[in-house]
């Protein structure tokens, strides 16, 4: 890594008493600011510590000394050098005289984004994210260098304080063949936005501190004419973001929807959520924690849509080691800390995980396309901390999908003696134990059932018998025994209870149908009906909306393909006379 700051070039601009201790400093390659303020010892900043230079406050005359070997002052109060990434930046008192400097070191480092440089060559737009002093400016330098010289492409730069570029008509050779467009007056960036791409025909537009509701839709347009952006946002991390209702159309905008109370109901979530708005603008996001280690969310849409939903996303830390290796770990979605109070559906791409499949003759497809919610979202809820008693209270007589406990249910952690992993002990109430047998079998699930409620990890029951079951929520709760409630005793309802108080699925996205878990005897015409099913599901009522009627079969077969329907949360009639009777799917 290659590391040019001219420093001499900034310390010829300050008086003597303020060159001559820097200049011997121990520290001196790592400086980072000068401050020079009216009546104040003069001050050099370190990234640890801060130290005076002199003894002596400063004075008009120092300041006027700076003044007069620096560019002119800016609407945004900052000059530079020219030629070099240094920045002086003013402060003003009322009458507009400058009573304050901030002197700060611009480095070009030649390397720095070897640690991204792989995201960088796919053509993404990526936003860098961070705290002011993390480095940001350095790296979209180095970003359009490499750009621009490595990959040979046509970049602008949009430099709207001459941080980039430095000062001066002439760019800094830190940016490479990259070009700079400056900007006369701030308020004025999202024009040049504009302009640079209708004038100049770049492929790449490096863009620093995007701050305005303008200047993200000039992004946004930009986008959307096939131009790879690189910029900066004002925001330490993406839910910073999200939380800005100027920026938060970077990441797609997020709105509240108000749902209906069925569709509430069948999501398991409050009848407001909150939901992305459209595609960000940025399909990659970099959170510079450090200078050295950055936070990848590799698909921002995602990361939104599961922060909305209560729950960590999936993303990288990239880090530096000692010997300039690139570090890289993933962090895995973490289960949501506490219950959110307001849930976001998945949007759009939640159909995305049902695999592609090869359509089969005897479908007759009818109707007109409709709109594909997202999957339902159960209240299954394995814990509680004694605060939030009260509310699962509420949320109980509301929806009956959780019992509250006084502290974490015992069935996850059920760990052995030796470290070994015990089987989940349940406590059946008003379901068939031969399907709940049936379920454990066919997935060969860790789970026994037991008929005593003393020795159970979790009651599951039906949620009607629930409801007029005081008793055993009484007995539950004072066992300390979580209660898990399932609307009907089907087999999918089972098997998804069972999987998700294993923690083997997503409460958010559809499983895969094990079609050996709805056939009956196993029978070759069982298993073709379903197979039937299934395709047709996943073909065409989920991803075009349409409903689809199936081959004639049995009353018995009927019903395993009516649960197997089930299982992907759609609905489904049997029509017409026998031996013509036969299954309509319909969208949700």
């Amino acid at each position: 890594m290659q590391i040019t700051d001219d420093l001499n070039r900034l310390l010829d601009i300050v008086p003597d008493e303020i060159r001559q201790p820097l200049e011997q400093h121990p520290q001196r390659n790592n400086l980072i600011e000068i401050v020079m303020d009216l009546g104040r010892r003069p001050e050099a900043r370190f990234p640890s510590l801060a130290e005076p230079l002199s003894q002596t406050p400063i004075t008009k005359a120092h300041l006027n000394y700076c003044i007069e070997r620096v560019g002119h002052f800016g609407g945004d109060n900052r000059a530079g050098i020219e030629q070099t990434l240094h920045r002086i930046s003013a402060l003003r008192n009322r009458s507009g005289e400058i009573i304050g400097l901030t002197l700060r070191v611009g480095r070009a480092v030649f390397g720095t984004i070897g640690i991204i440089r792989d995201l960088v060559e796919t053509g993404q737009s990526i936003l860098m994210l961070g705290r002011p002093g993390v480095g940001k400016t350095t790296a979209l330098r180095e970003i359009a260098r490499v750009l621009a010289d490595d990959l040979e492409k046509r970049v602008v730069i949009i430099d709207t304080s001459n941080e980039i570029a430095g000062d001066g008509d002439i760019p800094h050779p830190a940016i490479g063949r990259a070009r700079r467009m400056q900007v006369s007056r701030p308020e004025l960036q999202h024009q040049v936005m504009i302009e640079a791409v209708e004038n100049h025909m770049p492929e790449v537009i490096v863009i620093d501190e995007i701050g305005t509701e303008l200047e993200a839709l000039a992004a946004r347009t930009i986008a959307e004419r096939g131009v790879q952006l690189v910029g900066t946002a004002h925001g330490n991390r993406l839910e910073n973001l999200m939380k800005n209702p100027t920026l938060a159309d970077l990441i797609g905008g997020i709105q509240a929807v108000t749902l209906g109370d069925d569709e509430a109901r069948r999501r398991g979530s409050q009848k407001t959520v909150l939901e992305r708005k459209a595609p960000p603008t940025f399909e990659i996001a970099v959170e510079m924690l450090e200078r050295q280690r950055w936070v990848i969310h590799e698909r921002v849409a995602d990361s939104i849509d599961t922060l909305l939903r209560g729950r960590e996303p999936n993303q990288q830390i990239r880090s530096v080691s000692e010997t300039g290796e690139v570090i890289i770990e993933r962090e895995s979605a973490a289960p949501p800390a506490r219950f959110p109070g307001i849930t976001a559906s998945s949007g759009p791409a939640a159909v995305s995980a049902i695999r592609p499949v090869t359509p089969i003759s005897g479908w007759r497809s009818a109707g007109k396309m409709v709109p594909m919610p997202a999957p339902s979202e159960n209240l299954a809820v394995k814990s509680a901390p004694v605060a939030e008693t009260r509310y699962f209270e509420q949320l109980l007589e509301e929806s009956l999908s959780v019992e509250p406990v006084p502290k974490p249910g015992r069935y996850s952690h059920n760990v052995g003696p030796n470290g070994e992993d015990l089987p989940l002990h349940v406590y059946p109430y008003g379901i068939a134990r031969h399907q709940l047998e049936q379920v454990i079998s066919t997935l060969n699930l860790p789970v026994l059932l037991t008929k005593d409620i003393e020795s159970a990890d979790v009651v599951l029951a039906l949620r009607s018998n629930v409801r007029n079951q005081s008793k055993l929520r009484h007995l539950a709760k004072t066992r300390q025994v979580p209660l898990h409630t399932i609307k009907a005793g089907t087999i999918p309802h089972v098997a998804r209870a069972l999987r998700r108080l294993l923690d083997m699925d997503d409460p958010g996205t559809p499983e895969v149908a094990d079609l050996a878990l709805f056939a009956r005897s196993g029978s070759s015409d069982e298993l073709e009906a379903l197979e039937e099913t299934r395709l047709a599901v996943e073909q065409i009522v989920i991803p075009k909306g349409q409903p689809v009627e199936l081959l004639p079969r049995s009353p018995n077969v009927r019903k395993m393909q009516h649960e197997l329907v089930e299982h992907y949360h759609l609905k489904s009639h049997s029509f017409g006379e026998e031996p013509n009777r036969r299954l309509r799917i319909y969208p949700a």
